[in-house]
């Protein structure tokens, strides 16, 4: 929930900065900005999404979005099972599972978050955390087209405190090994696994380094151009 008109001048500058990425790069704004958004960048190769949508296609859901009227401004992706949203909101894998067939039905890609709080990691459970959320999040017919995954360990998320490049490894090794159990190695290759908590340009290049992580969910660093600009310069390194 950051952000008004004003700060569209940060994406035309990351547009400016990067006229012909090397790197898949989406920008999730507000709901407010995503028509701007859509225009603004409308010759340049960068996604626009949303950060959420309604599981249903319409209907009495005051203040709610609908995946077909994200679909409608342009976005072509939504974010779904945020941590924010499980933990504020009361969302339940489940129901992550109805909006991501929601997303799917208007032709949106669905980033899933997955990700365990502190105590989960503490009690040594954020395997059985992640393969959970994993299981009821993720509905059949996943594949590379239409889903990303992003591990976002809750209690690194806007607190500095970032996991070892061990831990991070342990679970998107993991996600990589689950998912071609499930899907198959084909399908389950093509589905980029993005890690989320805390990315910022000086731990970004190491992050990229690790094994299954084909890319970052940035939060804070990706409110200023100059810091979401030297995550992009990152990625596009590590390639």
């Amino acid at each position: 929930m950051n952000g008004t008109a004003a700060s569209l001048a940060e994406v035309k500058t990351l547009i400016e900065t990067h006229p012909a990425p090397q790197v898949e790069l989406l920008l999730c704004p507000p709901a407010t900005l995503i028509a701007q958004a859509v225009d603004l960048t409308s010759d340049h190769a960068m996604g626009i999404g949303a950060q959420d949508c309604h599981a249903a296609p319409s209907g009495a859901y005051t203040g709610d979005i609908s995946a077909p009227m994200l679909a409608d401004t342009g976005a072509s992706a939504v974010l779904l099972g945020h941590s924010e949203r499980r933990d504020y909101h009361n969302e339940t894998s489940a129901l992550v599972a109805e909006k991501v067939m929601a997303a799917w039905a208007a032709g949106l890609t669905a980033v899933i978050c997955l990700g365990e709080a502190l105590t989960d990691r503490e009690a040594a459970q954020t395997l059985d955390v992640i393969a959970d959320q994993l299981d009821t999040s993720l509905p059949d017919g996943a594949t590379g087209e239409n889903t990303v995954i992003a591990y976002e360990p809750i209690w690194a998320i806007g607190t500095g405190h970032t996991p070892t490049d061990a831990q991070i490894a342990e679970v998107h090794d993991f996600l990589r090994r689950r998912l071609t159990d499930r899907l198959g190695g084909d399908t389950a290759d093509a589905i980029r696994l993005l890690y989320g908590g805390s990315v910022k340009p000086a731990n970004a290049a190491e992050i990229f380094a690790i094994s299954n992580v084909d890319g970052a969910l940035v939060g804070g660093a990706s409110l200023k151009a100059t810091d979401f600009s030297a995550i992009i310069q990152a990625l596009e390194n590590a390639d």
